[in-house]
């Protein structure tokens, strides 16, 4: 059947008559599909063609330039914070580093073995860098290295197409050309952590060499500090390795601040302070200008810049003077004798005579009790109360008017108050009376909490601020509130209720302490036609038979001085602290006199802190130094890691020295003189009483004979 159908089409075909002309025919049909398909081929390629280099050239151009341009950003200079004079206190500085990211990293323990070789790292230096990579998250850049030499930087640029992920740069570090002295008052930067980023998913903040705020003024002044970011274009080959730069848009810086800090003013308190744990607040009684704002010993900010080291916090968190305790805000204190002055106006107040007369014993009889004085004073008015710190004076008058009369004076003056200071976390601290021992420990006040309160101890806890805002409005009069921006002054409060015949009350009894024969003439001033007030204190931290300078350092009392200058047109008020400095004519009110002297006579000031200095083991910076060589030597590799930003900043939280209030309050009888009669100074007396020891929180009652 089908061998028939072919023989049938054969003879069909071999019966048609083909001709040339039928060729030729055939084939031009054929040319034209065929052309058609390569047309519309064409017509394709060419509109595409046409739509990558009309419409998605740019696409194509970045594309192409990226193989070959590199773009990066510039990290904006931070503003400069300034002091009252205009000199930095925190600035940048020109600086060859190197980062990496660790997202890059293609062997990352061969990257660090070549880097450690290059950049002669030491094996702390290594491990921290090994913990901060560990830390780190995604394109977070870590710092390797900075403040290199232009050696060492070379030397990693040239090796770069061997390590990537590595980021050498030149650009600007923050600096704080005082260090420890600023770092709890500016506070410190860092690189941005990851939480950081997920806040704010700028990519600045994964720039290297990029830091943002992170404590005190650099954090809460970040938007004004932070500027605006440059950026760079460079051509680079196949490796990675720069060609030349194409172009260039500078960084603008970010706008200063000015604070009301005398910067040389701060940096000399510092280094007074020398060996103890203090505070130190000056304030200006015209103005309420915080000059001073001082906490030692204190972290290196510096340090904290590329984020620190095991060494380093192993340091700061096992020195006992805890210099991650901003001592000055945070700190709380019972006041002990500098309350009295304040006291003295409150009881003006309630009608008692200054004129009128105490007869101290020696003491002071609650009922069956005797709370002893610290010497038998005799009979004494309220401006000889002051001056020879007579506790037998203000147990009389307490038990007589009440401390709730004593109390609401002593929050008029600042005492237990916050202030609106930018960049500062304060404690409240406490001046309790009735009401507030009844809602906190659901007791009654008591006679004896009265007498406790009264010289400044029991329940009654202050800040070194707060001491200092006290003292510059009894000095001046006014209700003075302090200020830390300059050009910002804060708005004074309502008038004070107190006439000027009872501010001279204070005014005199202040005066006799450093130059009559009260408990501070050896901290007089010795500048011609200057003088200064205040009074001493010494703020009990335990009841024991043996006080003052005697026994471990942490159960030694707390040395505190306030005083104002020059006494007859008060301009400056200072409050200084002494944590464990034993009495407060010993250690605090030197401080205070060196501080005012400076303000005065800054070379007579140097000249006696360098002398000092030379005993001491040099300047805070020289002395960290050696004891983090020693710490080297001693720990090695071996000092435990460090935590992240929310591991630091609990750390500093758990640095705040809060006590537990002892359950039972009572008076602990003492005679321990503060300083023997005359202006030798030596030795304290040995007590006379046999009082168990007891740890004395804030609701413990100190020794009747409080050392003033």
């Amino acid at each position: 059947m089908f061998r028939f159908l072919r023989r049938d089409r054969t003879r069909q075909t071999l019966g048609r008559h083909i001709s040339s002309g039928t060729l030729a025919n055939s084939f031009d049909r054929r040319s034209v599909v065929v052309g058609a398909l390569q047309g519309g081929v064409g017509m394709l390629l060419a509109a595409r063609m046409g739509w990558i280099a009309l419409v998605e050239s740019d696409k194509y151009r970045t594309l192409s330039e990226s193989n070959r341009v590199n773009l990066s950003l510039i990290p904006p200079r931070r503003g400069w914070i300034l002091d009252r004079n205009g000199l930095p206190m925190a600035t940048n500085r020109t600086d060859f580093r190197v980062d990496l990211v660790p997202e890059r990293l293609q062997d990352p323990d061969k990257t660090l073995a070549e880097l450690a070789q290059l950049l002669s790292l030491t094996p702390v230096q290594l491990q921290d860098l090994s913990d901060k990579i560990k830390r780190s998250r995604g394109f977070q850049p870590v710092e390797v290295a900075t403040k290199l030499g232009m050696e060492a930087f070379s030397a990693v640029s040239l090796r770069l197409p061997e390590l990537p992920g590595v980021i050498p740069q030149r650009g600007f570090s923050r600096f704080y050309p005082t260090g420890p002295a600023v770092a709890h008052l500016i506070g410190y930067v860092g690189p941005a952590s990851a939480d950081d980023y997920e806040k704010d998913r700028n990519p600045l903040l994964i720039t290297p060499g990029y830091k943002v705020g992170k404590d005190g003024l650099e954090k809460a002044f970040e938007p004004t500090l932070r500027g605006v970011p440059g950026a760079r274009r460079t051509e680079v080959t196949a490796t990675g390795r720069v060609v030349r730069d194409l172009a260039m848009r500078e960084d603008v810086p970010g706008n200063p601040i000015r604070l009301t800090i005398d910067g040389a003013l701060q940096d000399y308190a510092a280094r007074r302070i020398g060996l103890e744990s203090a505070a130190v607040t000056v304030i200006d009684c015209h103005t309420g200008g915080i000059l001073a704002l001082v906490s030692m010993p204190a972290f290196d900010p510096n340090s904290f810049v590329g984020g620190i080291g095991r060494l380093q916090w192993k340091m700061l968190n096992e020195d006992d003077h805890v210099p991650l305790l901003n001592k000055a805000l945070r700190g709380l204190y019972p006041p002990g004798s500098t309350m009295k002055p304040m006291a003295t106006l409150a009881l003006q107040q309630h009608g008692v005579d200054p004129a009128e007369r105490v007869n101290c014993p020696g003491g002071y009889r609650l009922g069956s009790r005797f709370f002893r004085c610290d010497a038998v004073h005799g009979s004494v008015d309220m401006r000889q109360a002051i001056e020879h710190s007579c506790n037998t004076y203000f147990w009389s008058m307490a038990h007589r008017v009440g401390y709730d009369a004593i109390a609401p004076v002593a929050r008029l003056l600042g005492l237990g108050q916050e202030f609106e200071l930018p960049g500062t976390r304060q404690r409240y601290g406490t001046i309790p009376d009735a009401a507030w021992k009844m809602r906190r420990y659901k007791q009654e006040w008591t006679a004896a909490d009265s007498l406790n309160a009264s010289i400044g101890q029991g329940y009654v806890s202050v800040s070194p601020l707060q001491l200092a805002v006290m003292t510059s409005r009894i000095a001046s009069g006014r209700n003075l509130n302090p200020s830390l921006m300059f050009g910002q002054p804060a708005t004074p409060g309502p008038a004070l209720p107190f006439t000027p015949e009872q501010l001279a009350v204070a005014h005199d009894g202040m005066f006799a302490v450093v130059n009559g024969s009260g408990t501070g003439v050896g901290s007089k001033l010795q500048l011609p036609g200057i003088q200064m007030a205040g009074k001493t204190g010494t703020a009990q931290v335990r009841a024991l038979t043996s006080r003052g300078h005697v026994g471990d350092w942490k159960s030694r009392d707390h040395s505190l001085f306030i005083g104002y200058a020059p006494t007859d047109r008060p301009r400056y008020a200072v409050s200084v602290v002494v944590e464990h400095g034993t009495f407060g004519a010993r250690a605090a009110a030197p401080i205070a006199r060196d501080v005012l002297t400076f303000l005065f006579d800054p070379g007579q000031a140097w000249d006696t802190l360098l002398a000092m200095e030379k005993t001491w083991g040099g300047t805070p910076m020289e002395r960290m130094d050696a004891r983090y060589r020693a710490f080297a030597a001693q720990y090695g590799t071996t000092a435990p890691k460090v935590g992240d930003d929310q591991a630091v900043q609990a750390a500093i939280t758990k640095a705040d020295n809060t006590e537990v209030p002892a359950a039972d309050a009572g008076t602990t009888p003492d005679t321990a003189r503060e300083e023997p009669p005359g202006p030798a100074v030596s030795a304290p007396a040995k007590p006379t009483g046999s009082a168990a020891p007891t740890t004395a929180g804030p609701g413990s009652a100190p020794s009747a004979g409080q050392p003033k």
